[in-house]
């Protein structure tokens, strides 16, 4: 057939489409985050020499990558934590009745919908945690409403909540695999806490549901959704969220004996081995190159003193507390990011960095434009990515039962005690005495030098500051 002006045309336009859409492609990567549940700062070998967890997957993506050593949650446990990630907002900023309503407010902007109406291809596999609208008693006949499909991901599979929360079921887009319409019995491991070990709750449970089979479970998944979508043209966002270390703590056959901390080394290492899957598939398909990798902890462990006379293994590194705790055992988390060609590889950065500021860091590195309306506690860290700096933000709130505000090397307590799991939980202030805590973490990272009553002009203005961000007047 003979061409014409008009064809001509068409197939110039054509051409220039698809290489535009391949430049778009090479300069915006994929972006694959994958957090893990109630994993320790001193618990991967890369951040702790001493530690008796294996990771060597963990490991080899920080030789290959950044590792940042002052990086936090937006809360010291699940809810808030996950709100902030995705958000860009400090979770105090909404209600997380995660019961009985999707916390994520509808029509709010998320990462995940900001990439995807910047051309990529989203998905999420794993812990969502973030609610469904019109909890607990759900009419499963009905689509489920306020979860990931209806905040940004265009795929879902994955589960509700925490693997020892009920009820226990598989989600996969917007409805349950199989409704949870039997039950099962508690389960507890003896020899650790009530809330360590094997240990989960009784309740409803699906047919199809073993709690053994998940953690593996997810990770197939996620290395389809790798695998389908390296194939395809535009870029894609996974968003990994492993219901693990969190309890129960399950690992395979494979993993016993893995480690010198017990069960929970052993379960560690499986969650190890999860990440490596993941890597492998990206390497596989052809699409490492073009793929930032983020990897970090929603939260600190569950991980007592006791725990650590044991076995010699300091899950939180040299830090104080554990999971729920204001201290920074409690937010203080693994996070690691690997992006071929734009981050030195093998390299460390102690700039202050929180997981509000996944949402500006991903809107600089795609050049998207964000909404006036959305982020506004989101600090972008790409220009410490590409090594053009060394600070990250100067001011950070986490958020737990009660608030932590940083500035600088300074860091304060609004009470006295942990707040959270370790005790004392809460101190009543003595007459004379500190009312809150006040720590110079440069000189202090352990958290045991109070310094509330020799600095109180510093404790009024970091008072007065917290007051501000929490007004929204920061």
């Amino acid at each position: 057939m003979r061409s014409t002006p008009l064809r001509i045309a068409l197939s110039l336009l054509i051409a220039a489409a698809v290489l535009s859409a391949g430049i778009a492609h090479a300069e915006r990567p994929n972006i694959v985050v994958i957090l893990a549940d109630d994993m320790g700062y001193g618990d991967p070998g890369c951040y702790n020499a001493e530690s008796k967890c294996p990771t060597p997957h963990i490991d080899r993506l920080a030789s290959q990558g950044m590792r940042f050593t002052d990086a936090h949650t937006a809360g010291s446990v699940c809810v808030p934590s996950r709100y902030g990630l995705l958000t860009g907002r400090y979770p105090f900023r909404t209600k997380l009745d995660w019961r009985r309503n999707g916390v994520i407010e509808k029509g709010r902007t998320t990462v995940a919908s900001l990439l995807q109406e910047n051309g990529y291809a989203t998905a999420m596999v794993g812990k969502w945690h973030l609610g469904f609208d019109g909890g607990p008693d759900y009419d499963w006949s009905q689509p489920m409403r306020g979860g990931p499909v209806h905040r940004g991901f265009a795929t879902y599979f994955g589960m509700p909540a925490s693997l020892d929360i009920p009820p226990y079921y598989y989600i996969r887009g917007r409805q349950p695999v199989y409704p949870p319409t039997e039950t099962i019995e508690a389960s507890a491991t003896e020899g650790w806490s009530p809330i360590q070990g094997a240990f989960w709750r009784e309740g409803k449970v699906a047919p199809d549901f073993r709690h053994d089979e998940v953690l593996d479970r997810f990770a197939s998944e996620a290395v389809k959704v790798v695998e389908q979508r390296a194939a395809g043209e535009q870029p894609f966002f996974l968003y990994l969220a492993l219901t693990a270390p969190h309890t129960p703590w399950l690992p395979a056959e494979e993993f016993r004996g893995k480690g010198a901390a017990g069960l929970y080394s052993e379960f560690v290492a499986h969650v190890d081995d999860v990440v490596g899957r993941v890597l492998r598939a990206l390497e596989d398909s052809g699409a490492a190159d073009e793929t930032l990798v983020l990897f970090a902890s929603d939260n600190g462990p569950v991980w007592y003193d006791e725990d650590e006379e044991r076995f010699g293994h300091e899950s939180v590194g040299p830090l104080r507390g554990m999971k729920g705790d204001a201290w920074d055992g409690g937010h203080r988390v693994p996070f690691v990011v690997r992006w071929p060609g734009h981050v030195e590889a093998g390299s460390t950065s102690d700039a202050l960095v929180g997981f509000v500021d996944l949402f500006a860091t991903v809107a600089d590195i795609v050049d998207a434009d964000v909404p006036a309306d959305a982020a506004e506690d989101s600090v972008s860290f790409h220009s410490v990515l590409q090594g053009e700096a060394s600070v990250g933000r100067q001011t950070m709130v986490q958020h737990h039962s009660g608030t932590v505000l940083r500035d600088g090397k300074w860091k304060l307590i609004n009470h006295l005690g942990s707040g959270g799991f370790s005790k004392p939980r809460r101190e009543q202030p003595q007459p004379g005495g500190p009312q809150g805590q006040l720590y110079n973490l440069a000189a202090d990272p352990g958290e045991q030098n109070n310094l509330w009553q020799s600095e109180p002009e510093r404790v009024k203005r970091m008072l007065a500051e917290l007051k501000a961000i929490r007004a929204g007047e920061r």
